[in-house]
Formats: structure tokens, C-alpha cells, sequence
């Protein structure tokens, strides 16, 4: 008992926070397709023809996230909604213990920027295998940090972490950006005699060598040398960036930006406050990760994975530079022991009161009925209604789970569809008045879309289309010839 610190009692509360951070109802629309995938590759094998849609059915996807689809439907299998609820959870708190080993400075510092690094990371904290992603760059991270600065040589998990990281999602980019980045990194500080920290030659040479080797690996894959491929293609696709948020610039009037930004004025602060001699590791790492969250938000969580140790070096060292030390104590009184145990019981009661709140299955129902057309699949599904259909892009995916008998008109996939979002988009938009045109040539009998989608005041002026089911969110459409 009188090892019960306030320490060990803060790390226990930090951690109980991050999980509260990193726990919601699973409302992503991406992650009712990636489930789908999952159940389809079990059952039917590897998936090399678009199963799907009807738009695209047959054409070459290569399902790179087929690793991680099948853990996310093992998750849904497993305790369902709950399930992807704690593997968003789990995972994410798992990182972050990572990032706190490698972290320096007291306590209470590393609390505060893990718990910052958390709040900016979180905004793209979903049950999707980008989570596999955020943990195994963590994983990488911890290696690498650990080889460098405390000489713990476990370089070679590197080979089959990237092997098997390729196999969950094409998110591997993101461990060779790293690694990439302490190689040329630790090259300037040799050269330019920066000592402190610094990997020798010899160390160097090896992170090179494990780093080479690992490359050949990632072909070790059902798709083979197509998944090498894979991040260089996704990033050139133009409909990305046009349409989907997340592979846009960040918004920094949305809430949920604003960590990101107090986590960049936070390193400017430490930079200039601190008397640490200029890292070139820790310079590419911030630079590459920055640029590529500013371009893509997706990537805000991957600098707040880079910046969280960096932001602990550069306080921890502006706090000794001022004397500002704090000696952690080994034991405590009994009585402090109780007060802390007590605290410690006090705030996992609460969390455990809060997740049941937030994993009731009334609440989980009601927030998903927010955002996802559940009540119109379940007339869907319970009614004779006529194939083809044309659907809201954001709800493609939740279609190809939980109504199976529709092959989709477009769903999350970009990848598999390229430009042809583009065609969707005309459409929905009634670009050029050309909807009703389009959804002749797809022989389109069914449409299903937001209540606010522009489409609806095309289909409510035409004659060959019946309004069949509306809610607060969706409205299904019906060609009038198939209703009659």
C-alpha cells in the first residue's frame, strides 16, 4: 500500500481518461463495409472481383485492409456494436501506453502532453483499420525511440511488424515515413557532429539494414506486388480530395481541430524554451507529418503520435534548464496510500458507470440512428422493392452490411471506384439536369438517399418516380413502372 504514489495514482487516472477519450457508439459510415468484407473473406475467400456494387461487380479491387477487416468483424461477431466500441478503446489507449515509455519528464508532464497528444488524435478515432494503423506507428515509434535513446535493440521486430502491418492496411506508408525520417535524420546529426542522442554509425548502418530488408516482405500478401502499390495509387485520386472530408485540409473553425493546434503553438513554445541541441530525427519526423496533416486532416493523429514524445524532450529539458525538478517519492504514508486507492476506485467506478452509459444498447441505437438510415433499411428489407439501386455515397457502406440482397451503386471504396465518383456526384447534384438521364442509363429502379439530397426535387417533379417510404433522414424513391 505505501507504494501508492500520487505518481502511480495520476498514471492510473491518465490512462482511465484516455479510455473515456477514445470510447463512442460506432456511427462511421466507413466501418459497416469494412465489416461486410470481413464476413465475405471468411466465408468466400479472398475478395479480387468487386462483390458489391452492381455498378462496378466483377472489376479488380485489391482489398488491402483484408487483415484488419477480419479483426473488426471478429470484434462485431464477438459483442457487436460493444465489440468495435472497445476496439476503438483498446487500441487507442494501447498506443498512447506506448507513446508514455517513450516519452521523458516527470508524471504529471508526460500525463498532460499524452493527454493532449490523445485529444488531437482523436477527432479521426473510429472503428475502421486505420486504428491497427495508429497502433502499430506507435509500435514502430517505440522501437526505434528505444534503440536510440536507451540502446534497447529490438530493431529486428521491425522485418515482421511491417510485414504483418501490410496485411491490415495500406497505413504502412506511415512506418517507412518514420523510419525514412530517422535514417536521413541521424545521418545529418553524425555529419554534423550532434552527439547527444544521436545513433552511432553502427547503429545507423543497422536501422538501414532492417529497414531494407523489411521492404521485400510487404509483397508477402494475397495481392502480391499490387500492394506495394496501393498507398501511391489511393493518394492519386483526384475525387478524394474532392469529396471526402477527411482527405481534405483541416477546418480549424470544427472544435475538434483545436488540440491540433494548441499541440503545434505547444512545440513552437518548447523549441524556444528549451536548450536541447537541434534534433535532425525529430525535425524530419515533425516537418514530413505536419505537412501531410495540414494537406490531409486524416493524418493529424499521425503527428500527434510523432509530436507526443518530441513536446515531453524539449518541456522536460526547459524544465531542468529552470531547476524545476520533481523528485517522485518511492512510498507514502498508509493514510495518503488509502486517500489515493480510494481516488483510484473513485474515478474506474466512473468509468465503468460512463461506458455503460454510452455502450446502453438504447443510446448506441439512438446515436446511429443519427447519422445512419436504419429505420428505411429496415423497411428496405422487409419490403419487395426493385433492384437496381442508387444510394447515398455515405451510406453505401452501412447498405452492403445490413441489406445484402442490394448491390450497392457506389459505397466508401474510392479506391475501387476512381472518377466514376465523379458520375455519382452529377446525379445526387442534378448537375446539368442530367439525373434522370443517368439514372436511366444504370437502369436504376431504387433510390435511397438524404432527405436534403438534391435528387429528391428532380424525382418529386418526375412522373416515373414514387415517393415509397420517408423519415427524418431518408427517403426511398421508387420507379413508378416497378410500383404498379
Amino acid at each position: 500500500m505505501r507504494h501508492l504514489t500520487i505518481q502511480r495514482t495520476t498514471v492510473v487516472i491518465v490512462f482511465a481518461m484516455l479510455f473515456v477519450i477514445a470510447l463512442r457508439v460506432p456511427t462511421d459510415t466507413d466501418t459497416w463495409w469494412h465489416i461486410r468484407s470481413g464476413e465475405y473473406t471468411l466465408e468466400s475467400g479472398m475478395i479480387n472481383g468487386d462483390p458489391f456494387s452492381h455498378t462496378f461487380a466483377d472489376e479488380t479491387w485489391i482489398n488491402h485492409s483484408w487483415g484488419s477487416q477480419i479483426i473488426l468483424y471478429g470484434a462485431w461477431k464477438l459483442a457487436g456494436n460493444v465489440g468495435l466500441a472497445l476496439y476503438t478503446a483498446l487500441l487507442a489507449v494501447a498506443g498512447m501506453a506506448l507513446l508514455y515509455q517513450i516519452s521523458a519528464g516527470n508524471t504529471y508532464l508526460k500525463a498532460f502532453i499524452l493527454i493532449l497528444g490523445a485529444t488531437t488524435a482523436a477527432i479521426f478515432w473510429s472503428p475502421r483499420p486505420q486504428m491497427l494503423s495508429f497502433f502499430f506507428s506507435t509500435v514502430i515509434l517505440w522501437l526505434v525511440y528505444r534503440y536510440k535513446r536507451q540502446q534497447v535493440d529490438w530493431l529486428w521486430g521491425i522485418v515482421p511488424l511491417m510485414w504483418l502491418w501490410s496485411n491490415i492496411h495500406a497505413g504502412w506508408a506511415i512506418g517507412y515515413l518514420f523510419l525514412f525520417a530517422f535514417i536521413v535524420g541521424e545521418a545529418f546529426n553524425n555529419l554534423l557532429k550532434i552527439d547527444e542522442n544521436t545513433l552511432t554509425w553502427a547503429g545507423w548502418r543497422k536501422l538501414v539494414l532492417v529497414t531494407v530488408v523489411s521492404i521485400p516482405f510487404l509483397a508477402i500478401s494475397p495481392y502480391f506486388i499490387d500492394n506495394l502499390l496501393v498507398p501511391f495509387n489511393t493518394v492519386g485520386i483526384d475525387p478524394l480530395r474532392a469529396f471526402i472530408q477527411e482527405w481534405q485540409s483541416p477546418n480549424f473553425q470544427m472544435r475538434g481541430t483545436w488540440a491540433f493546434i494548441a499541440m503545434i503553438m505547444l512545440l513552437f513554445m518548447g523549441l524556444w524554451t528549451s536548450k536541447l541541441k537541434f534534433d535532425w530525427s525529430s525535425f524530419f519526423l515533425l516537418i514530413g507529418t505536419l505537412f501531410l496533416a495540414l494537406l490531409y486532416s486524416r493524418n493529424i493523429a499521425v503527428f500527434a503520435v510523432v509530436a507526443t514524445p518530441i513536446l515531453s524532450y524539449h518541456f522536460d529539458n526547459a524544465l531542468a534548464e529552470r531547476n524545476i525538478v520533481l523528485r517522485p517519492r518511492k512510498t507514502v504514508p498508509r493514510p495518503m496510500a488509502l486517500v489515493n486507492l480510494a481516488l483510484i476506485i473513485i474515478i474506474l467506478l466512473g468509468v465503468v458507470v460512463y461506458t455503460l452509459g454510452i455502450l446502453l444498447p438504447d443510446n448506441i441505437a439512438e446515436e446511429q440512428a443519427k447519422v445512419l438510415p436504419v429505420d428505411a433499411v429496415t423497411y428496405l428489407n422487409e419490403s419487395d422493392l426493385p433492384n437496381p439501386i442508387f444510394n447515398s455515397y455515405n451510406w453505401g457502406g452501412y447498405l452492403m452490411f445490413s441489406a445484402p440482397d442490394y448491390p450497392v451503386f457506389v459505397d466508401g471504396r474510392t479506391d475501387l471506384y476512381g472518377d466514376f465518383v465523379l458520375d455519382y456526384n452529377a446525379i445526387y447534384n442534378n448537375l446539368e439536369d442530367s439525373s434522370l438521364n443517368q439514372l436511366d442509363t444504370y437502369g436504376v429502379n431504387l433510390v435511397i438517399v438524404e432527405v436534403l439530397a438534391p435528387l429528391n426535387d428532380v424525382l418529386e417533379a418526375s412522373s416515373e418516380w414514387t415517393l415509397d417510404y420517408r423519415d427524418d433522414l431518408a427517403t426511398i424513391w421508387v420507379r413508378r413502372d416497378n410500383n404498379e
